[in-house]
């Protein structure tokens, strides 16, 4: 800012704070005259209120399992798009509208899950907070935890690690991830751990952690592996186990662990949802 334009701005931040002002401002008030709330004319669709009818208030208030004086932690149902989303349903960012507070702010999604994907996903408070977070999320220094069940269980090994590069192609109006040669143009590098949690001579229960965050990463690596996870029809999973419905993509955000704004860590856990809890009973998965 010029010298020039900071004069001017002292002067009128001055001039507010003068008798003549405050007495102007006290007789408009007086008088029951009220300036106009100014929005911005082009205001972001994500800064725009949204009215919720009291249905979705309460199922998305019933979401909400962590929470603090910055940071909330929602179990995010299957079936319920993070942002955006398909037809003229709201998706979970939408829906904060809910908690928003009386200047109009609402809570910020800091980060997504598939719209199939269950489990635990992170909102700010503040965007203090939001920009914290979401700096240690570009820095890797936050870690997530998932399960899944899968099929073909005599392919994995106790524990392991999957190295293996991504790729996104795009087929119609659907995404894609494909495992590439690390020399392909658009390869992305993709690293998951996984540790077996139970397995039948039919299943397993698997927990994931993505070293990198590529868009289906999980379910792609897994299926790379040749035991894609149940439901997942998309990349080769079954919507049967051991003659058992699979009623949609069995994978689930466990945990998180994260630095808070506040100090210290924290490790947010979502429990599995029922459909997951009563498969793997069914299947004898502990």
């Amino acid at each position: 800012m010029t010298p020039k334009k900071q004069d001017k701005l002292n002067r009128k931040k001055a001039s507010r704070q003068s008798p003549q002002h405050k007495a102007a401002i006290a007789e408009r008030e007086s008088k029951g005259w009220a300036r106009p709330v100014q929005t911005p004319r082009n205001q972001k669709a994500i800064d725009r209120p949204l009215k919720l009818s009291d249905e979705e208030v309460v199922w998305v208030k019933s979401m909400l399992i962590h929470e603090d004086g910055v940071i909330m932690g929602f179990n995010k149902p299957s079936n319920l798009s993070s942002q955006g989303g398909r037809g003229n349903f709201h998706n979970l960012d939408d829906m904060l509208w809910a908690f928003a507070r009386s200047n109009g702010n609402k809570p910020r999604l800091l980060h997504r899950l598939d719209r199939d994907t269950s489990g635990i996903i992170l909102a700010a408070k503040t965007r203090t907070s939001a920009a914290f977070v979401g700096n240690a999320i570009a820095a890797r220094d936050v870690h997530k935890a998932y399960v899944c069940i899968v099929a073909n269980p005599h392919n994995l090994k106790d524990e392991g690690v999957i190295d293996a590069p991504l790729r996104r192609e795009e087929i119609g109006r659907e995404a894609y991830s494909r495992i590439c040669d690390p020399h392909h143009p658009d390869a992305l590098t993709a690293r998951t751990i996984y540790r077996v949690v139970s397995r039948t001579d039919t299943s397993a229960l698997v927990q994931c952690e993505p070293f990198t965050g590529r868009m289906h990463q999980i379910r792609v690596h897994m299926a790379h592996l040749g035991c894609p996870i149940a439901g997942d029809v998309r990349y080769g999973g079954a919507l049967s186990l051991d003659g058992l419905r699979v009623p949609r993509l069995m994978l689930h955000a466990r945990a998180i662990d994260f630095p808070h704004p506040d100090g210290g860590r924290r490790r947010w856990e979502a429990p599995p949802s029922p459909d997951i809890q009563a498969l793997c009973k069914g299947l004898g998965l502990g």
